[in-house]
């Protein structure tokens, strides 16, 4: 219907209970508010809204170019879809630690569940590229310290990303993460781990809810469900995989109309109409308005 059944506060309470559960979360990253619907409706656990797509949507590089309240802006309109605990990259907290403290308010009064937190400098970049540059230690415990007092919801999830493997290495990368929880982070994302035994390596050594990044064409592994569940970790991310996939249906669509004159040849790759209806609840809303659904679809559509 118009709006989600439940409070943010619930959606919180709920991520808070499903990682303590010690059952992994898997969590694919919404491209907008008809895919968290989606991301719902098939049975994921929490959805997840990336920096990088919500830049790319705007046709920006993932360089710290958008605003944390065009951003609280278009998680609102997510949040306000989906029963799931949403998680969102919150880049570098989009300043200083004051900034980052006010983004965790806009945040929380946008319906989210939580955030993360990297320790890179404020003209950021995508952490599976190389000549990433981070914040000293202290500086990073700063902005999480800020982040924490900042909160009101005390179920409001801080976690921590550490870009540090690539940089400084994983010994340092760990000793960073433990840091970040000391200064009040709740959960720890270490971007571009290498290989398993890196994943095995971080799980020994932090003994918070750890994040688990399955981004394509990365520097990482693309781990199972059944290997990250091993491994122990919390959460499988998966932040662009319905962006990637959107776009490569829309380009081969592009090209296909191009070439044919007519999109006759991809109507079996499209999404029906009648399908289309029922998520967004036509029959529904009737409830409220009799007029809004009192037609009939022609067969087939």
């Amino acid at each position: 219907m118009l709006h989600t059944r439940t409070t943010p506060a619930r959606r919180r309470r709920a991520l808070r209970e499903q990682l303590a559960s010690g059952r992994l979360l898997r969590m694919p990253g919404a491209v907008n508010p008809y895919s968290a619907k989606l991301i719902e409706e098939h049975g994921f656990e929490a959805a997840y809204l990336s920096g990088a797509v919500l830049a790319a949507e705007l046709c920006l590089p993932d360089i710290g170019l958008t605003a944390s309240t065009e951003i609280a802006a278009r998680a609102q309109q997510v949040t306000r879809v989906t029963d799931l605990p949403v998680l969102i990259d919150a880049d570098t907290g989009f300043g200083a630690p004051v900034n980052a403290a006010r983004t965790v308010q806009l945040f929380e009064d946008a319906g989210l569940a939580g955030l993360h937190l990297e320790d890179q400098i404020a003209v950021k970049r995508c952490g599976h590229l190389d000549g990433k540059t981070l914040v000293t230690r202290d500086e990073m415990v700063q902005r999480v310290r800020a982040a924490a007092d900042a909160r009101r919801d005390d179920d409001f999830l801080l976690m921590a990303r550490t870009d540090a493997r690539g940089v400084e290495g994983l010994d340092a990368a760990i000793d960073r993460a433990k840091a970040y929880v000391d200064a009040g982070a709740d959960a720890v994302f270490p971007e571009a781990l290498a290989d398993e035994a890196e994943f095995a390596a971080f799980r020994k050594a932090i003994d918070v809810p750890l994040l688990a990044n399955m981004t394509e064409f990365g520097k990482g592994p693309l781990l199972s469900t059944a290997a990250l569940e091993n491994l122990g970790y919390n959460i499988a991310l998966y932040p662009v995989t319905l962006f990637r996939l959107a776009n490569g249906a829309i380009e081969d669509g592009l090209r296909t109309l191009a070439a044919e004159g007519t999109q006759e040849s991809l109507l079996p790759r499209m999404q029906t109409r009648s399908r289309l209806y029922e998520v967004l609840g036509y029959e529904e809303y009737a409830a409220f308005d009799s007029a809004v659904f009192d037609f009939t679809l022609p067969p087939g559509s």
